[in-house]
């Protein structure tokens, strides 16, 4: 079987853990290889929706394997309320778990520091506040705390004292914030030292021995490929690589292990927080195209699995998706949430940019010239009919399909998967 990487292609929240989910089934081993906390994947099973965070959404298939990579920053008071959560809605995940020994800790003063900083940015991120930017920036940096460093404690304690040394000087000095008490942290952290202690391993190791023995491995990814740190809109991206190349350093694997690239896009675009967003629906369109009006963005349930802010909404944009194409080496693309445009009589989607009278066919590095882009769009033929009761794609109404056609034209890969609702069930495959 091979191995399959599943890689957000706009700015995120496009739905991958449900497609996670769906294809875990005939997965052996799913596998989480950056990101932390600030992630959301929300997923619908008989009804009962589950969020995830930390935890690959494959966690609810039955005997499957769920492992979090060394990509990923650990924030353990959240990874063990996601596991209390699952335990709580019967989900049993006892020798399913695998954390690497290799993955760092986001520690109390990394939340602290990253409100802090967030809110003093001229240029504002608008960050989730889970302490990401700043653990990984330790981590960069040489100076973070990891798991396996958790499970020593005398070792743990001499880190923790240096680190918090240097940290209590930042908050004091530059930023007038009281200092943290390092017993209390120390004590807080060493008790949870035993619980983890079960779910870590050599997780690399547990990975590679699953592809070499042809098993079936599904890749998940965090975020989305415009929030990449070297291709997305800096700076107003993740702190980690999203795209598909993460996986490697990520979980320990070479890249001649990767077989596949599975893009996955919403039927139109979203975005949470701040930074540039070309497509984005002006107030005109919103009362003109979407019938709800204001209240569109709860009935689409477009709010962040994480903070619950409302999420900034936009037409389909294929410049972004084409540019996610190439550097992740996508093949084919799922396209989630086909079903929210049923009511659209037209339909946008955007070929180019526009700037300063040049047609822009490819997403700018200059995240200001993106500010000043304007879209170029083609308009389709809305369908005005139910497609979440589609489970063939020839159940899909002839216009929706003219309208996923252009997508793969644009995009340059070929849509194998078309999600209509929320639940498992409501998946075209092609």
């Amino acid at each position: 079987m091979p191995t399959l990487v599943v890689v957000g292609a706009q700015w995120g929240d496009e739905g991958k853990g449900k497609i996670v989910d769906v294809l875990s089934e005939n997965a052996d081993l799913i596998a989480r290889y950056q990101g932390g906390g600030n992630a959301g994947h929300t997923v619908v099973v008989n009804g009962v929706e589950h969020k995830f965070h930390i935890i690959p959404s494959g966690i609810l298939r039955p005997g499957k394997i769920c492992v979090i990579g060394n990509g990923v920053v650990i924030d353990i008071p959240s990874l063990f309320q996601e596991i209390d959560g699952l335990e709580g809605k019967g989900v049993d995940i006892d020798g399913r778990l695998f954390i690497s020994d290799r993955a760092h800790i986001v520690m109390p003063y990394h939340k602290i520091l990253d409100r802090i900083q967030d809110e003093r940015r001229p240029d504002r991120i608008g960050t989730t506040g889970r302490g990401i930017g700043p653990a990984y920036a330790d981590k960069v940096g040489r100076s973070g705390i990891k798991v396996v460093d958790l499970l020593d404690p005398e070792r743990f304690g001499e880190i923790l004292a240096m680190r918090l040394e240097e940290k209590n000087e930042i908050l004091q000095k530059l930023y007038n914030h009281p200092p943290l008490d390092y017993n209390k942290i120390l004590n807080e952290y060493l008790s949870y030292a035993e619980r983890l202690r079960p779910y870590v391993r050599d997780t690399s190791k547990i990975v590679n021995e699953f592809i070499d023995k042809g098993k079936f491995v599904l890749f998940e990814g965090a975020q989305g490929s415009a929030l990449d740190l070297d291709f997305g809109t800096y700076p107003y991206t993740q702190s980690c690589n999203t795209l598909a190349g993460m996986v490697c350093t990520g979980l320990g694997i070479g890249p001649t292990k990767i077989d596949k690239v599975l893009g996955v896009v919403k039927a139109y675009t979203t975005r949470v927080g701040e930074g540039p967003f070309p497509t984005e629906f002006t107030r005109d369109e919103e009362m003109e195209y979407i019938s709800q009006g204001s209240e569109y963005k709860k009935i689409w349930k477009e709010y962040g699995t994480t903070t619950n802010r409302p999420r900034r909404c936009g037409w389909f944009d294929s410049v972004l998706v084409r540019t996610a194409t190439r550097v992740n080496g996508i093949s084919e693309i799922a396209v989630m949430k086909l079903d929210i445009l049923d009511s659209f009589r037209k339909i946008k989607i955007c070929v180019a940019y526009e700037y300063n009278g040049e047609r822009i066919e490819e997403l700018p590095a200059r995240t200001d010239m993106l500010w000043h882009c304007k879209p170029i769009y083609e308009e389709m033929e809305g369908w005005m009919e139910d497609t979440s009761r589609a489970r063939r794609y020839e159940d899909i109404p002839i216009n929706a399909r003219r309208y996923l056609e252009r997508i793969e034209e644009l995009c340059g890969a070929t849509i194998s998967m078309i999600s209509v609702g929320e639940s498992r069930e409501q998946v075209v495959r092609r």
